[in-house]
């Protein structure tokens, strides 16, 4: 007689699940599945693909910029202008300040983030003309420098990049919680912040160029007489704002204070 074999098998049976259900099973179980550092990871994804876009984004715009400047500009070769430029390198100390002319139409000074400063042709055209000034083109070039000497153009570029970065991440984060308006509401509030940034920086080198202008013996008048200028510019073209007061104070505003800052320096 053969005894029976107490020796356990493995059922060959095995468990069939529908292509459903196994989807099923493994959403269930994957938080569980998953590391917590990975899991954490994974949280901080929308910021941290933000960030790298931004990083992006600050690079490319930078190229784009300075590749558009070289292509479109020639250096500033007017006699009169030259004498004014020179009077505001020797009051910072500088053996020359490097100006352009950017070969745009309309009416407009910046600076770049390697330190040159541009004024657009249409700007130029307004000197020529007899419109502006050359003490109103100096108040311009210095307001520039402004920008430049504060680090407000390079921080632009920064914070052009950092508001599209923080843009992508509120519209990810706030999408989820708020599908359709989070979009809206990200929008929304970079808008404000820049917008804040912007007119911070417009009063500070409004305030370096009152400065600068004052040391240079060139005063505080060409600012004011050249913001008054401008609003007759915002009315003669039907009400079209000019590209240099975009995203700016209001000018009254502007006048005020640097009219404030001249009283200051006048009683003390």
């Amino acid at each position: 007689m053969i005894a029976k074999s107490n020796t356990w098998k493995k059922p060959t049976t095995r468990f069939k699940y529908h292509s459903s259900q196994r989807v099923l099973l493994v959403a269930t179980l994957a938080p569980y599945l998953i590391k917590p550092h990975i899991s954490h990871m994974l949280k901080l994804m929308p910021i941290l693909l933000a960030v790298g876009y931004g990083l992006v984004m600050y690079h490319f715009s930078a190229w784009r910029t300075r590749k558009e400047l070289d292509a479109r500009s020639t250096k500033l070769a007017d006699p009169m202008l030259k004498v004014m430029i020179d009077r505001l390198a020797s009051a910072l100390d500088l053996a020359h300040v490097p100006v352009y002319i950017y070969e745009i139409d309309p009416v407009n000074g910046l600076a770049a983030p390697d330190g040159r400063i541009f004024i657009t042709r249409g700007f130029y055209r307004k000197f020529q003309t007899g419109d502006v000034s050359a003490d109103e083109m100096a108040s311009v070039i210095a307001h520039e420098l402004g920008h430049v000497a504060l680090g407000h153009s390079r921080r632009r570029m920064i914070d052009f990049s950092g508001q599209n970065a923080l843009r992508t991440a509120l519209a990810m984060v706030l999408g989820r919680f708020i599908p359709g308006v989070g979009v809206w509401i990200a929008n929304m509030l970079t808008t404000v912040l820049a917008a804040r940034l912007s007119r911070t920086d417009e009063y500070e080198a409004d305030a370096y160029a009152a400065a600068l202008l004052t040391r240079a013996g060139i005063g505080t008048g060409p600012q004011v007489t050249l913001f008054k200028k401008l609003e007759a510019l915002t009315q003669s073209q039907s009400g079209t704002m000019p590209a240099w007061l975009l995203s700016h104070p209001k000018t009254e505003l502007r006048i005020a204070a640097i009219q404030k800052l001249e009283n200051r320096w006048s009683n003390s």
